[in-house]
Formats: C-alpha cells, sequence, structure tokens
C-alpha cells in the first residue's frame, strides 16, 4: 500500500478505495484503484452479477479529492476531510471485479473553508461516473 495515502486520510481497509496517486498537480489529482474479486461489497452486491454500488464510487472520489488536500495543500495539515456535499453524480457504466478505475479530481473553488470539486471515474479511458462535491477540513 502506498504511505502517501495512509498519510493523507484515515481510512483503511475494507473502507480505503484508491491505491495509488498516479499524478497531483497545482489543483487536480489522478488516483487509481483495482477492484479485486474478493471485494466485501461484492458479496451482496448483486451475487452472480457484482457491480460496485453507486455510493461506494463516489466515496472513492472523494477519498481522492481528501487525499488531493492534504498533499496538495500543505497548509492545510491541521484538520481531517471530510464530505460536506455531494451532487450531480451520474453512473453511464457498471464497475466489476478486476477493473481499474482512473480517478480525476479537479479542485473548483474554494470559500472560506469549503473546497469545492469535482471528480470523473475511467475504466480503460471509458468515462463510468462523475460527482460534484464538496469537503471541509475538521479537527482530529
Amino acid at each position: 500500500m502506498n504511505t502517501d495515502i495512509y498519510d493523507a486520510i484515515p481510512q483503511r481497509e475494507p473502507f480505503l478505495f484508491v491505491d495509488e496517486i498516479v499524478e497531483l498537480t497545482g489543483n487536480s489529482i489522478r488516483t487509481r484503484r483495482t477492484l479485486r474479486q474478493d471485494e466485501p461489497f461484492f458479496k451482496g452486491h448483486m451475487p452472480g452479477n457484482p457491480i460496485m454500488p453507486g455510493v461506494l464510487i463516489c466515496e472513492a472520489v472523494a477519498q481522492s479529492g481528501a487525499i488531493f488536500l492534504k498533499k496538495a495543500l500543505p497548509d492545510q495539515k491541521a484538520g481531517i476531510p471530510a464530505l460536506t456535499r455531494l451532487q450531480n453524480a451520474k453512473f453511464k457504466r457498471f464497475l466489476r471485479p478486476g477493473d481499474t478505475m482512473e480517478m480525476t479530481v479537479e479542485l473548483v473553488e474554494t470559500i472560506g473553508g469549503a473546497y469545492f470539486m469535482k471528480g470523473t471515474v475511467r475504466v480503460a479511458g471509458k468515462r463510468v461516473a462523475s460527482v460534484e462535491f464538496s469537503c471541509t477540513l475538521v479537527e482530529p
């Protein structure tokens, strides 16, 4: 596991949905997660035809955004990123065991202590999902 991820956010297995940081720029991050056959959610979410629940896809994007806040904004190290809003989630394809999700999150705007972001998920270059969300940093 990438220790950069462990240093940035408190989530751990089985509720950690980012395997690696691929790229980090001044206003965006690209992360990756390969879905394993033995993921706990696949056992109950459509047995015989396992797909990743949409809410967990959104969680993966939000975790990527949280990692961005901790890595790209070094003066913000004191707080823990917390999701405050999720909107306009759109799903175009299913995610299945063996798929590698590539998540891109972009910081759109900062107002006070709120960070407004948008994220997309792609598999093999094809868009799977998109979502807009906001985070704030809370005291540990």
